[in-house]
């Protein structure tokens, strides 16, 4: 199945030579065409050029799409998140507003806890619908793969349930899904803290790792949550699995989280609200990802991460949204992008390319997902005319996204 894309007014995302990272000054380049046309044979890219290079006699298709003027991006690759959720938590928003912090609403016994509480109450059936529903709203805003965490669930029937949840959505949805196994979010209601990790590492992950539910593993390690010792204990039993490491770090204060995800060759370290100029030097030349989450900065007014000093250190950054009821009710990653411009400073190239290809790697993806390459999977949405790739993050609440299409079949 040949499709073509033509009449594109702008192609942006190309890449001609299988970068799976980007790194520093690689960040600004972004490939670009003007006035182009891009092939797509069997649900992959397969070529592209500018109408000036189009063959006299044309290129065979079976399947013929006007992009009316429009840009082709990669879809975004959101590599944290929290979807399967149970409900709201718009009183926390009040709780917030009349001057709790996320800490001590935690400390009285609401945030997290909150939602393991209601997804207690909730069937496998009812949490996947309400799922799907988010699913179905962060594709239609461009997002063509992402990650999403248990979490809520807090003991093992509950973990497994969300798990099941977040499997089903894999084998449903169009997108590309990458399960983690989040039981260290929180300790659960009525156990201490030593007690919950031991049934974290002794009976949830066994069961986890039993039924293969979880590509990654992830600790909320910070102050307040979980310890480094406790993280790395977590994460020593989940390698046994084959879950690889991602790590909730550095969000409220600087946690230790950065030095324990590098020396257990986690695949990202997220948040970063908190980090120090010193955790910049840990992550350089490691396989680690350090993904800034601004949104979660914007609805907590927390401070926003470190990522202009990452890049201009010539480490990757890659953004997310942890889209989640509590610190980030929104899978918006065009005003993540926004974010990423208007306050981690980042150029509005270095953005798309950390909410696409560096958000793929974040996952262990970008082989086959987050850029414009020759045999990657043809994820990519058409917007509405735009005068140029800078009016994405400019235009920051105006919705630009016409037609999505996840491995070459519209959505």
């Amino acid at each position: 199945m040949r499709v073509l894309i033509e009449n594109i007014g702008i192609l942006a995302g190309i890449d001609s030579h299988g970068k799976q990272r980007l790194c520093g000054k690689e960040m600004q380049s972004l490939g670009i065409l003007n006035d182009a046309w891009l092939l797509v044979e069997n649900g992959r890219f397969a070529a592209w050029g500018t109408r000036a290079e189009m063959p006299a006699e044309g290129i065979a298709a079976d399947e013929h799409v006007d992009a009316e003027g429009g840009a082709v991006l990669p879809s975004w690759c959101d590599s944290h998140t929290h979807i399967v959720f149970a409900g709201s938590r718009e009183a926390e928003f009040v709780d917030k507003i009349r001057g709790l912090s996320y800490a001590e609403i935690a400390k009285r016994g609401g945030g997290i806890l909150n939602s393991a509480d209601l997804l207690h109450t909730l069937s496998e059936d009812e949490l996947y619908r309400q799922a799907m529903v988010r699913m179905e709203e962060v594709m239609r805003k461009g997002t063509g793969c992402v990650e999403i965490k248990s979490g809520y669930g807090l003991n093992t029937a509950d973990e497994l349930k969300m798990l099941h949840v977040i499997k089903r959505i894999k084998e449903n949805s169009p997108l590309r899904v990458k399960s983690t196994f989040l039981g260290a979010h929180a300790v659960g209601r009525g156990m201490t803290q030593p007690d919950y990790v031991d049934l974290v590492v002794n009976e949830m992950i066994p069961e986890v790792g039993k039924e293969k539910l979880a590509d990654f593993v992830d600790v909320f390690c910070d102050e307040g949550f979980f310890t480094p010792a406790e993280t790395a204990r977590i994460l020593e039993a989940a390698d046994k699995w084959g879950m690889k490491p991602k790590i909730h770090a550095d969000e409220l204060a600087s946690s230790g989280g950065v030095e324990v995800g590098v020396a257990h060759g986690a695949l990202s370290v997220d948040h970063l609200e908190s980090m120090t100029v010193e955790e910049i030097e840990i992550l350089r030349d490691t396989v680690t990802m350090p993904t800034v989450l601004p949104g979660t900065s914007f609805f907590l007014n927390l401070p926003y991460g470190k990522a202009r000093q990452m890049v201009d250190a010539g480490l990757s950054v890659a953004v997310a949204s942890d889209y989640n009821p509590g610190s980030t009710p929104s899978g918006d990653m065009k005003f993540v992008v926004s974010l990423a411009c208007i306050k981690l400073r980042l150029l509005p190239e270095e953005a798309i390319n950390a909410a696409t290809l560096n958000g793929a790697c974040a996952m262990g993806e970008s082989q086959q997902y987050g850029s414009i390459a020759k045999g990657k999977v043809a994820n990519f949405f058409i917007t509405r005319p735009i005068p140029s790739v800078s009016f994405v993050p400019y235009a920051y609440t105006t919705p630009i996204v016409e037609r999505v299409f996840l491995g070459g079949k519209e959505c």
